[in-house]
């Protein structure tokens, strides 16, 4: 599996280098500490520098830790770097997401953890799954509109996020929402909400969050394989505290095509990034709630 996975990376890597940066070049600057654009949530959280860990041990076993922007955001391209903890991490949850202030009314996420075998599962944050090791990380997606979720998917990654720091992000403006990791995009929803009757896509402001947690219930092997504790602290490490983001209250309407991110060149993925995106959910991807005909939601026709 791990041979594998290197090789499709290369592969990802050669589609999307002769594509156009998805970040313009003037934007590109050093990242500002933590504490201009988030401040702490909850729980441990060492240093408050340019880069930071959050820490789960037994004593902070109940929630975890976390930290969120300062502001809330009508349209952005948001990211966080992170360094998920490594050796056995069963159960141990690392996630990035936005989400409005109220729980589960309106967000996206990504959640990654590990798994101790290939069961299926699935989410929508952008956050991780730990594994034993030797297994793959699993990347699990979801998103929740007027408190409406159920869209998780999951796939594999093709590298190990424990190895060495990676880019999660997330584009949201008036035309998509998009998930990637590095450059690659992993998932994709178009607003549609004008031309199709009954479909949702997000349109309130949302917090940028990020966290890690105990997800011994639900997280590795559908919640057999439990965290153990014996094996802790797991720490996950984020760089990367800017924001490019509109934030509600500055005067500019989130949604002026004037906001780079919300310009022609990213209101649909290019031929490449549709290439890589196939190809993610190809090889990679193990549970898709799309497959589920049994109240499928209606954006799943619009793939």
């Amino acid at each position: 599996m791990a041979s594998e996975v290197r090789a499709w990376l290369l592969l990802l890597l050669v589609l999307l280098t002769e594509g156009a940066s998805l970040v313009p070049a003037a934007e590109a600057a050093p990242a500002p500490p933590l504490n201009v654009n988030y401040v702490k949530d909850w729980g441990r959280l060492v240093g408050h520098g340019t880069e930071v860990d959050l820490i789960l041990d037994q004593s902070s076993a109940a929630r975890g830790g976390g930290f969120k922007s300062k502001a809330t955001y009508g349209s952005g391209f948001f990211h966080s770097r992170m360094k998920l903890p490594s050796g056995y991490t069963a159960g141990v949850v690392t996630t990035f997401y936005v989400r409005s202030k109220l729980i589960l009314d309106q967000g996206s996420c990504c959640s990654l953890f590990r798994s101790q075998k290939t069961a299926p599962v699935t989410r929508w944050t952008s956050s991780s799954w730990a594994t034993r090791p030797a297994c793959p990380s699993t990347l699990q997606t979801n998103f929740f509109v007027n408190g409406h979720g159920q869209r998780e998917q999951r796939l594999h990654l093709w590298f190990d996020p424990s190895a060495d720091f990676h880019d999660y992000k997330i584009l949201w403006n008036p035309y998509l929402l998009v998930m990637f990791v590095d450059e690659t995009p992993i998932r994709v929803m178009r607003n549609l909400r004008s031309t199709v009757p009954g479909y949702e896509f997000p349109t309130k402001p949302m917090l940028i969050r990020v966290s890690i947690w105990d997800g011994s219930s639900w997280a590795t092997d559908g919640g057999r394989t439990k965290v153990d504790w014996s094996k802790a602290p797991f720490t996950a490490g984020y760089q990367g505290f800017d924001v490019n983001g509109c934030a509600t209250g500055s005067g500019t309407p989130c949604d002026s095509p004037g906001l780079w991110w919300n310009g022609g060149g990213y209101r649909d993925l290019t031929p490449k990034q549709r290439a890589a995106y196939e190809g993610v959910k190809k090889r990679y991807m193990i549970s898709d709630y799309c497959a589920n005909k049994k109240g499928r939601k209606i954006e799943c026709s619009y793939a």
